[in-house]
């Protein structure tokens, strides 16, 4: 017997089994006269296999009741079933759905609009493509390049949300076959492009990733995720999200190679997703490929972190002064508040 809120299943093996003690019969007569084995009968009388039309007939026979009777109770119980099932199913993803941002995701039209919740379940299974809400805990099914997921944390839910709006808008774009090698000889030249103004290399940079076979795609920060990117594959393209309103241009490039070094150092796929080790290095990375360590190092020792010093060498490395004064900030050579004049703000649209 399985049961739910409002449904009751009983198996057909429930009235077998009443039958059985009507008669004194034993379990192990009872399958010697219906010619089965004493384990199918257990399993039949327990609902664990199914009674089919060919039993239906044998119980005729042995217990004088029509094989009409047994297959409809055979039907409802299946019927039941189903509805019980579904029923807990709703009530699983009903408290799972409860901690997705989903007035968010609606505001950002990824999803339908509702305060029903068994509707939002519902919006939700469709969104992602799953029966259930539970199966987002399957590795299988997130395959983020990130730390292992969990359904009961907030923020990975809203993480899920996020990577899940930007697989379907990569579902739109064209890549050509997926080519490492020449993503990792296309580096200097996306580098090149932090001295550009967004509407500049926001095409060019697309471009250049997807003759390597990645979708790149600008999303809006969802709330509680804590988010600046993520990178995954799906089907035969990799999918590099980053969020981008409101961004400093230094975290925006330093967040895209991050994820890129995801993809050149081999951490996409990984089953139980990426380790601490993982984010270091691809955070090692992103830093050195931006500006080279050694001459960031020559930069440090001497000493001079004057804004026309700063200047000269953002121009000797070729990229954008602010990704030098974010690394400064971030390394404590100077306070957050000196040298913002020199960081930028890009509003990318999404």
């Amino acid at each position: 017997m399985i049961r739910s809120k409002s449904y009751i299943a009983t198996p057909p093996g429930a009235t077998i089994r009443e039958q059985l003690n009507d008669r004194g019969m034993s379990q192990k007569e009872f399958a010697a006269r219906m010619d089965l084995s004493e384990k199918h009968v257990s399993k039949l009388i327990n609902g664990e296999v199914q009674l089919t039309p060919e039993v239906s007939m044998r119980l005729e026979t042995v217990l004088g009741i029509p094989a009409s009777f047994w297959n409809n109770l055979e039907a409802i119980y299946r019927e039941k079933l189903l509805k019980v099932k579904a029923e807990n199913a709703m009530d699983e993803d009903e408290a799972i759905a409860q901690c997705f941002p989903y007035s968010e995701m609606a505001k950002c039209g990824w999803i339908k609009e509702t305060r029903n919740s068994k509707e939002k379940v519902v919006y939700l299974r469709q969104f992602f493509g799953v029966v259930r809400l539970a199966l987002l805990g399957n590795e299988q099914i997130t395959k983020i390049a990130c730390r292992r997921l969990a359904i009961s944390e907030k923020s990975d839910l809203a993480l899920m949300a996020w990577a899940q709006e930007a697989r379907i808008q990569a579902r739109e774009i064209q890549t050509s076959p997926i080519d490492i090698q020449g993503l990792i000889a296309s580096i200097p030249e996306i580098r090149k492009m932090t001295v550009m103004d967004p509407e500049e290399f926001c095409p060019k940079v697309k471009k250049t990733l997807e003759n390597c076979g990645i979708a790149l795609v600008f999303l809006p920060h969802l709330k509680g995720s804590f988010l600046q990117g993520a990178t995954f594959l799906d089907g035969n393209k990799i999918v590099v999200g980053l969020t981008v309103r409101g961004k400093d241009a230094d975290k925006f490039w330093f967040s895209l190679f991050h994820e890129l070094a995801h993809i050149v150092l081999g951490h996409i796929g990984k089953t139980n997703g990426t380790t601490d080790q993982d984010e270091n290095d691809a955070n090692t990375w992103s830093e050195d490929t931006l500006i080279d360590p050694t001459e960031f190092e020559t930069f440090i020792q001497r000493k001079d972190y004057s804004e026309s010093n700063v200047l000269a060498f953002a121009n000797e490395q070729k990229i954008a002064p602010g990704i030098v004064v974010g690394r400064m900030q971030r390394k404590g050579m100077i306070k957050y508040n000196e040298l913002n004049n020199l960081k930028v703000q890009y509003e990318i649209a999404v």
